[in-house]
């Protein structure tokens, strides 16, 4: 018996599983840095950016902080980075945020995700099941060529993985018993 019988939806970590998440922050982050002077490598950027990821989120699994989404949380950490990196939020621009912030919807995908996510497709149903908000889990399969064929996960559950109820709202969604979905992603967290 194969381990996946039975499985009727595969569910995916998108950042660093499906996609290449730090060198396409730090492609967008390059010419952002070099036009405010900002001397930090646009790798280096990346990782603090990230660094913040699981700490913003944690609040709001432990209740600190009502449920908002990845995009607000990550355009709070953008600014928490530049004000620790000194800059000057008078020089900046708010659109030049928003743009730089959206860089997380625009993220190449990994070599061989399309082709892979395209064959699995074939035996089972697929989709995010990721801590990324809708809107933008939607941009970035556009953006990347994505084969979902749903986008579910933290926006459905009001919470962020690893809490159970992501997962389980995210099987309700998808109208399968959470014995029937596989959680497919690059690291153990999930």
């Amino acid at each position: 018996m194969n381990k996946l019988d039975g499985t009727g939806f595969l569910g995916f970590d998108v950042f660093g599983t499906v996609v290449d998440w730090r060198n396409g922050v730090a492609r967008a982050a390059a010419a952002f840095l070099k036009r405010h002077d900002i001397q930090v490598d646009p790798h280096d950027f990346a990782d603090q950016w990230r660094g913040l990821y699981q700490p913003s989120m944690q609040r709001v699994r432990s209740g600190e902080r009502p449920f908002v989404t990845l995009d607000v949380l990550n355009r709070e950490n953008l600014e928490t980075v530049l004000s620790r990196l000194g800059v000057d939020f008078g020089s900046v621009h708010d659109l030049e945020l928003t743009e730089l912030n959206k860089a997380w919807e625009r993220l190449d995908p990994w070599p061989d995700s399309v082709a892979g996510l395209t064959r699995l497709k074939r035996r089972f149903s697929i989709g995010t099941l990721s801590n990324g908000h809708i809107a933008g889990m939607l941009n970035l399969a556009k953006f990347g060529g994505l084969p979902w064929d749903v986008i579910v996960g933290a926006e459905i559950a009001g919470t962020y993985k690893p809490q159970p109820q992501t997962y389980l709202k995210s099987a309700k969604a998808v109208g399968l018993p959470p014995e029937s979905m596989a959680m497919v992603a690059a690291h153990n967290a999930d």
